[in-house]
């Protein structure tokens, strides 16, 4: 396990550089360097070298540190998101994302329906077409989030009027597929009427829990003064444990663990605690970051290109095509027909295309649920990996101005009072 740990890092470092050098986003580095240690590289090597590196009696040591990176990576997630912010949103923003979420959603579902018949039925776990179909709709309308940020700092546009209508337009599209996919969750893993009837009541007492006590409770906290008042390792220590603990009561209902860490970063008082321990957050972002090319390695070891075989070609091409027809139809015409210009609309459409990371989370979900088989979860990693990669050159070829053009879209919606 050691030795795996020591080649898993030091290959994500490596190929993050290379990922650094080619304008791509570091994390797209990293996630390659997880794909080549599984079967579609380094266990194409004689002596069968990835067997030997992370045998069977390791990987459940690597699981539990990619578990752990993940539900961390979510937590900083929901940090970010500042769903109260997102109330001033216009009507520009809100009409373009929902565009771009149910476009891709409806073509992915349906396209799901043509290819169920190649899906591999004994490595699902639910019955009929219905859990398979509404996933792979879930899965294609998803923008990455944090990458998506990333890629915007890093071209200089995220004090433009386009970069900040992104953002935006991604962190409610990231929202709506990730409640999307709780209902889906629920409906996958409910064994009848009551099971999912009490999974909906559980998961709405967790959300009123979240929101009525653990937040008020964190304020109360975090306002304390005199012997007790709450310090950074104090904070440090509540977050992480509140996470955790979100974390594990998410996945004792029925959900997947990401969904609480998500869900307890969304909620915490970002703005009292970025006041009094700025570097809590950036302290858990990093363990995140540590771990998260362990979590690229397990799903590495789940994709295997050599394996698709002819029909798997087929669906590879069928589902890039439908991804990036749906989400960039979706933004660029809303965007278009609700006033932005023609250069603005093509841009967001190229830039919510990208799925990255956060697409790979949502995958394991699927994985681990059964409503994906081993040849599906590749098609949709190429896909994830296509969509991302492709923005960098994108964005080159229509080099978006980097000044502001025109307001930025939270304050000129508050103007028009929309």
């Amino acid at each position: 396990m050691l030795a795996g740990l020591a080649l898993i890092l030091a290959a994500a470092f490596v190929f993050a550089r290379i990922a650094g050098r080619l304008r791509q986003p570091a994390v797209m580095g990293e996630i390659i360097a997880g794909i080549a240690l599984g079967p579609s590289l380094l266990g194409l090597l004689p002596g069968h070298l990835t067997d030997e590196l992370f045998p069977a009696d390791t990987r459940p040591l690597l699981q539990g540190f990619a578990q752990l990176g993940l539900v961390l990576f979510m937590f900083g997630v929901g940090y970010e998101l500042d769903l109260f912010r997102l109330r001033g949103a216009g009507r520009q923003v809100v009409m373009v994302s929902l565009s771009s979420v149910t476009l891709p959603f409806v073509m992915g579902a349906g396209l799901a329906l043509l290819l169920y018949p190649w899906y591999d039925k004994s490595q699902l776990t639910t019955d009929g077409a219905l859990a398979p179909t509404l996933f792979l709709g879930a899965a294609m309308a998803i923008t990455a989030f944090p990458v998506l940020a990333r890629i915007i700092t890093e071209r200089g546009l995220q004090r433009t009027r386009i970069g900040s209508m992104a953002v935006t337009c991604a962190a409610i599209e990231d929202f709506l597929a990730w409640c999307v996919l709780a209902v889906i969750v629920v409906i996958a893993t409910a064994g009848g009427t009551w099971p999912l009837v009490r999974m909906l009541l559980e998961s709405a007492a967790f959300v009123l829990v979240l929101l009525y006590v653990v937040r008020p409770g964190l304020r109360r906290l975090l306002a304390a003064r005199g012997k007790w008042s709450a310090r950074g390792p104090m904070i440090h220590a509540v977050l992480v444990t509140g996470l955790l603990l979100s974390a594990w009561a998410t996945n004792e209902i029925g959900l997947h663990a990401v969904f609480g860490g998500f869900a307890f970063g969304a909620v915490v008082p970002r703005e009292e605690i970025d006041a009094r321990a700025p570097e809590v957050a950036e302290r858990i972002e990093q363990t995140s970051l540590f771990l998260l090319p362990v979590f690229f390695t397990v799903t590495g070891l789940s994709v295997d290109l050599g394996g698709l075989g002819g029909h798997g070609l087929v669906m590879a091409v069928a589902v890039i095509l439908v991804a990036c027809l749906g989400k960039f139809a979706g933004a660029a015409a809303s965007a278009r027909l609700s006033g932005a210009t023609g250069r603005e609309a093509v841009t967001l459409g190229v830039l919510l295309n990208a799925r990255g990371l956060t697409e790979l989370v949502i995958l394991n979900v699927g994985l681990g649920l059964g409503v994906l088989d081993d040849r599906v979860f590749t098609v949709m990693v190429i896909m994830a990996l296509v969509t991302t990669f492709m923005t960098g050159p994108l964005l080159q070829y229509l080099k978006p101005p980097r000044e502001d053009e025109a307001m930025p879209v939270l304050q000129k919606s508050m103007e028009k009072g929309v």
